[in-house]
């Protein structure tokens, strides 16, 4: 099977030639392995994994030049780094400052969807016919956090809870926008659309269910009924602790569940399978707090072939890190598990 056939044939639980794996890890973590494998580049060591790729597509931002550090929405950032690797953290918040929609809307301009241009979707999918194409999608409560600052954005949802009404609006429906033109412009070619938002932490979720209801869950539902429109599968990414949640956003449509962070409180595989398995594909669970950065090769086999036992029991899993590989783990563990999910993945 190609990559997109071994992916399709799970989410519509068929049965694949064996489980389909897919890779995420950050840039210094990925040069790090191709060193140790010894290949030239990423389509390289994808093919000497046996790693599916996802491809994804996106427009080009040619809108407004934004400052320096700057991303489109006048969020700035800097460059942190934490020893093996940088992030950037976003350090300035424009509409920190406002108490007020009104404030908002006298003194912010959003971006809007003809900031960018779709016109090469189409090339950046073509010859790219053996894999799963992801595009489109939201995470707007993510840029609402930056806009606002972590901890006033989370006082908002009491304190002014029509300001994050009046901001999500605003945010949803450019993503709503954008992903409906990506659409447009390859009609049935997007596998997978992103619907996400981290709602998790380790112990418990980061919002009241009654939050995640009122601000999250409507606007979200929008963007999985238009993915489902369209043909594609909607692939929602929370980290953490998020099992009291989960019938809600399988009721309002998610069809895939990563990371599968399994050692958060809840989030036993044994029991998600037992009680989510007919309803969600499960991808990720190959956890990088531990056993990934530092667990042994042998810890690494063993987490894998109990994945595929417990996840993949009867289809409907899909091999990956639960988020980001860091450069902190060992290239061998990294090896160690593509190596086992190849070698124990038939379904």
């Amino acid at each position: 099977m190609t990559p997109r056939e071994r992916w399709l044939a799970v989410l519509r639980r068929e049965k694949p030639d064996r489980a389909p794996m897919d890779y995420w890890a950050t840039g210094e973590a990925t040069q790090k392995l191709i060193r140790r494998l010894g290949v030239s580049d990423t389509k390289a060591m994808y093919e000497r994994l046996h790693i599916d790729p996802v491809i994804g597509v996106g427009p080009h931002y040619v809108g407004p030049p934004p400052a320096e550090a700057a991303d489109q929405f006048g969020c700035r950032y800097k460059t942190v780094d934490y020893g093996t690797g940088v992030y950037s953290e976003c350090v300035y918040h424009p509409l920190a400052q406002f108490r007020s929609v009104e404030e908002v809307e006298a003194n912010y301009q959003w971006p809007i969807p003809d900031w960018w241009d779709y016109s090469d979707i189409a090339d950046q999918a073509a010859g790219k016919e053996d894999y799963p194409i992801r595009g489109g999608g939201s995470e707007p409560f993510l840029t609402y956090k930056n806009l606002r600052g972590q901890e006033q954005a989370f006082i908002d949802l009491i304190e002014n809870p029509e300001i994050v009404h009046y901001c999500l609006d605003k945010l949803f429906e450019l993503a709503y926008q954008n992903t409906l033109r990506i659409y447009e412009r390859i009609p049935g070619k997007v596998m997978i659309s992103y619907v996400a938002e981290d709602l998790g932490s380790q112990e418990s979720l980061l919002f009241s269910p009654a939050q995640i209801r009122e601000f999250l869950l409507p606007r979200m539902k929008r963007m999985m009924d238009l993915a489902h429109e369209a043909g594609a599968y909607v692939f929602h990414h929370s980290d953490g602790a998020i099992r009291e949640i989960l019938p809600d956003l399988i009721e309002a449509g998610i069809d895939v569940l990563n990371p599968i962070q399994w050692r958060c409180k809840g989030m036993e595989r044994d029991r998600l399978k037992r009680d989510f398995g007919d309803k969600l594909i499960f991808h990720g669970a190959v956890d990088n707090q531990y056993t990934l950065a530092y667990g042994t090769v042998e810890e690494v086999r063993q987490e894998v072939i109990d994945n595929l036992r417990i996840l993949g029991k009867g289809g409907g899993y899909i091999l990956a890190p639960c988020h980001n590989i860091q450069p902190i783990s060992p290239p061998e563990n990294i090896v160690a598990m593509y190596d086992t999910g190849y070698e124990y993945g038939q379904m």
